[in-house]
Parts: C-alpha cells; sequence; structure tokens
C-alpha cells in the first residue's frame, strides 16, 4: 500500500512537472519582457523562470523524466510490471487530458506556473551552472537544429498575412501590406513601373518660356520633363519645372534644361533602379530597351510606390498651410482623448490637409 501512495505522489510531480513545461511553452519570452518591464506583476513573476530558456526546460524535462521512473517502480512493488505501466500511464493521460494546457494556458495550468516560478527560479539560480554545462554538452555533440519552417518569400508573405488575424497582434494592417509589397518589390522589373512614353509629357528645346507653358506643365501633374529636339524620340536634356519660376519670359527651354540625361534598361530590377537613384541622385531616368529605343520614362517616386504599394504625392503636393496641419493634428488628438472608445473620423478640412 505504501509503495501504490508513493508511486502516485511520484506520478503527480512528475505531472505537474510536464505541466509546467507546457506551460512556460506557451508564454512567449520577449512578450513576457515587455510585459514586466510595463509593471505587470504576473508577467515580472513569470519572467524570473521563463528567462533561464534552454536550462528551464532541461529541468523540468529531467525532473519529470525522473519522477516518472520512480513512480514506476513503486508501482511495479506495488502490482506488477503491466499493471504498473497500465496505472501510471492511465494517470498520466487523465491528467494531462484535464490539466496539460493543448493550444493556450488553463486557468490550473497559468496558476501553477505562477505558484511554482519563484521556486524554479531559486533553485535553476544554484543549479545553473551544472544545467548549463550539461545543454552546452548536448549542443556540441548533437547538432540541434531549430527550422523556421520559411522555405521561400511567399512562405513569409503568407505568415505576414495570417499576423492580421491574430487577436493579440500590434502589428497594424498597413504595417504588415507594406512589409509584404517590399518582399516582393525586388522581384518586379522596371518595365513593371515605368511611365510609357505615349504618355510622358515631352517639351521641346525650342518652346518659349512664358505663362502659357508653365500653366501646361504645371496642370501636367509633374515636376520634370523630357526635352527633346527635334524628333521626340531624340531626348537632349531635363526640364525641372522650379527652374522655370525665375527664368525670363523671353527665353527658350533650351536655355534652362538640364544636358544631365541618365538611361536604365526595362529589364532592370527595380531594386537595382533604386540603387542607380541612389547612387547618382538622380530623380528621374529614361527607359531604352533592348534596342535603345525609349519606351518611357521612370522616377524615383515610381519605385517607391511599388516598395510601399502606395502612391507617393508630388513634392509640388506638399501642405501649404502650417497652421492648418497643427490645427488638423490638434483636433485628431482632441478626439482620441474625449472618445476613447471610438474610432476619431478625420473632418473634411482634415481630408484636404491629411492626404
Amino acid at each position: 500500500m505504501f509503495s501504490f501512495i508513493l508511486g502516485l505522489v511520484l506520478a503527480a510531480i512528475a505531472l505537474a512537472l510536464w505541466i509546467l513545461q507546457r506551460s512556460y511553452q506557451h508564454v512567449p519570452a520577449k512578450e513576457l519582457k515587455r510585459l514586466a518591464r510595463s509593471g505587470d506583476e504576473v508577467a515580472q513573476l513569470l519572467y524570473r523562470a521563463v528567462a533561464y530558456g534552454a536550462s528551464l526546460r532541461a529541468l523540468l524535462a529531467g525532473g519529470a523524466g525522473i519522477f516518472g521512473v520512480l513512480s514506476l517502480v513503486c508501482l511495479v512493488q506495488a502490482f506488477g510490471v503491466w499493471l504498473a505501466v497500465l496505472v501510471l500511464f492511465a494517470f498520466l493521460a487523465i491528467g494531462g487530458f484535464v490539466f496539460v494546457p493543448s493550444d493556450e494556458l488553463t486557468r490550473s495550468s497559468l496558476w501553477l506556473a505562477r505558484r511554482a516560478a519563484p521556486a524554479i527560479a531559486w533553485l535553476l539560480e544554484r543549479l545553473q551552472p551544472v544545467i548549463d554545462w550539461g545543454v552546452r554538452f548536448v549542443h556540441q555533440h548533437r547538432h540541434v537544429h531549430i527550422h523556421t519552417g520559411l522555405y521561400e518569400k511567399s512562405d513569409l508573405a503568407e505568415l505576414l498575412e495570417r499576423q492580421k488575424g491574430q487577436e493579440d497582434s500590434r502589428i497594424s494592417a498597413s504595417e504588415i501590406d507594406l512589409l509584404r509589397h517590399t518582399l516582393s518589390f525586388g522581384d518586379k522589373l522596371v518595365a513593371d513601373a515605368l511611365v510609357p512614353k505615349r504618355v510622358v509629357k515631352l517639351v521641346a528645346a525650342s518652346d518659349s518660356i512664358g505663362p502659357v507653358l508653365m500653366d501646361e506643365l504645371s496642370r501636367s501633374g509633374h515636376s520634370r520633363f523630357p526635352v527633346y529636339d527635334g524628333k521626340r524620340d531624340h531626348i537632349v536634356g531635363l526640364l525641372y519645372l522650379h527652374d522655370l519660376v525665375g527664368a525670363k519670359q523671353t527665353g527658350k527651354v533650351a536655355d534652362v534644361m538640364s544636358h544631365k540625361l541618365t538611361y536604365v534598361h526595362e529589364d532592370f530590377t527595380l531594386y537595382q533602379a533604386l540603387q542607380a537613384f541612389l547612387k547618382t541622385k538622380h530623380h528621374l531616368f529614361l527607359v531604352v530597351n533592348s534596342f535603345e529605343e525609349l519606351v518611357g520614362i521612370i522616377t524615383i517616386e515610381d519605385v517607391l510606390e511599388q516598395m510601399i504599394g502606395k502612391p507617393i504625392v508630388d513634392e509640388f503636393d506638399r501642405y501649404d498651410d502650417l497652421r492648418a496641419v497643427a490645427a488638423a493634428a490638434a483636433r485628431k488628438d482632441h478626439k482620441i482623448h474625449d472618445e476613447p472608445d471610438r474610432e476619431a473620423k478625420p473632418t473634411s478640412e482634415d481630408k484636404e490637409v491629411i492626404k
């Protein structure tokens, strides 16, 4: 009878260690650390044990195994081998089904983890040198390979998409979309993002500078224009809209245009184009094909739009009224404080300022 009771006690200890091991696995160390720093008392308590990482897992797994074996020995003395195995298996199976957390922590497992954390931390603090030596010994003689489960960029994109549906996620949907667009950015070519030649606004080098030309260029919505001489395929320079501001009304486009031209092939990747933009410090490239024919233009804004997945306003679409910007921000902040449970919606004035 004594062997039977002792065997059940040892089996209960082994089960408790098993529950603790699974419970601490369900508690992300990084999240615990953040909560502990913010003053969460439960997180501070649990992190004392979870912070030991592999040493904690080795201690609990080893302890569960040792107490399980000792329990089996006692039960064998009481019932014999086969009946002892059956009793121990049934005890652990029922206890594991009821108490061991599967997908998330249960109240009982969390209660046990909180209660046991100080004792486990105290024990690990004193056994750390021995356990750490054992863990390092195993790693040296048996390579432990942890696979992420990711093989291609599409796997990472799928993981990011699943993150959107995670209830406790603190990564916004817009940030996830930005990461997904960045992942596919390197696979796109210049040909996928260029402005075709047929819709590019060209300016003749012989055009006169005046209100009519400036108004026409301003209404186009762009700020840089290829300049041709004679044939439209004969590009000789670039005209920047801001260079026309101080130009003489009687001058020609050829007098103020920039003669620096930079070309990029349509088969270049957008990553290569971005590197070229950064290296040359230019903002517009002429795009040519394999026959050295002009097929369009590409600006640094076109490249960045493909990276972030959103249109970028031109540098002339800036906020003109700083007071309006400050007022819009103040109204938004005021709504957040006054209506914390409701999502603040921008007013018609805000929409004109905050695009």
